[in-house]
């Protein structure tokens, strides 16, 4: 179970993303080299337009979709070193559900499926033929934040995530634009290109500075041959206690096709 588990971990990845200190977190914006970074509530008109038109360009790369399938390479390394390696098969829905099919490639056989739903979270365990049943708010508990389903989805899109538009301060660089936005849950510090406005880097840190957590998202080989710019590879690194690094990368995808999502549940499976 413990490839789920990680693979989980990357899907769920709101769950686990982490705070450090206000002051680190300014720190690491404020660093000085041949950037430019400006605290907006001292920013003049001209600062603020800027950022607003950066903003905007942001969004424009937002892909929006009404389905999307891919085969990803998943790995992943822990305290204990590297874990197994697996294939993943994704199909989603975009406001419905997500259909996963794990595959085990040193082993070479389907180990697990999974529907995701806006409020629920099935799973079949093909390896000890099993099946669980469980609910969105049982994963809300697990991750300690208010579970949202679309937030899911847009990770795996790669889209932006948390990124609200109380932006309080932006870093302007030779190649690159960061923005450090703070909503409800999160201090978000975006980094993207500043030519062609793709998202580079994601830092969350939890807002409450009580607990010790945090989450790297790095976005590069951008693929347009399917119309939209699209990351085919991303590293994602959770800290907590310790440290879990995530490893995707996307063999394929396509968006807009017609999909099924086949969940048929064996008569010979127990139900947990």
């Amino acid at each position: 179970m413990k490839q789920l588990v990680y693979l989980l971990v990357l899907l769920f990845s709101i769950g686990v993303i982490g705070c450090r200190s206000t002051k680190k977190l300014n720190t690491a914006i404020a660093k000085k080299d041949s950037v430019v970074t400006t605290v907006l509530a001292d920013a003049h008109a001209d600062s603020m337009n800027y950022i607003r038109d950066v903003f905007s360009k942001l969004e424009k790369n937002r892909i929006d979709y009404k389905t999307f399938s891919a085969k990803m390479k998943v790995e992943y390394w822990d305290k204990d070193g590297k874990g197994p390696e697996l294939m993943v098969f994704v199909r989603m829905q975009k406001d419905s559900l997500i259909w996963l099919s794990v595959n085990a490639t040193v082993f070479s056989y389907e180990a697990f499926r999974i529907l995701i739903t806006p409020d629920s979270v099935k799973l079949i365990n093909k390896k000890d033929k099993v099946v669980q049943f469980r609910s969105v708010k049982y994963l809300e508990e697990m991750a300690k934040i208010p579970f949202d389903f679309k937030n899911v989805q847009e990770m795996i899109i790669g889209n932006p995530l948390f990124l609200d538009s109380n932006i309080v301060s932006y870093k302007k660089g030779p190649n690159s634009i960061s923005l450090l936005s703070i909503g409800e849950l999160f201090k978000n510090l975006l980094t993207m290109g500043n030519e062609n406005y793709l998202l580079q880097h994601i830092k969350l840190d939890d807002v409450d500075v009580i607990r010790n957590r945090t989450c790297d998202m790095t976005f590069s080989n951008y693929d347009g041959s399917a119309g939209i710019p699209f990351s085919t590879f991303r590293k994602i690194s959770f800290t907590e206690k310790s440290k879990i690094d995530v490893q995707m990368e996307f063999k394929q995808f396509s968006f807009n096709e017609s999909l099924a999502y086949p969940f048929s549940i064996p008569k010979n499976y127990s139900i947990q």
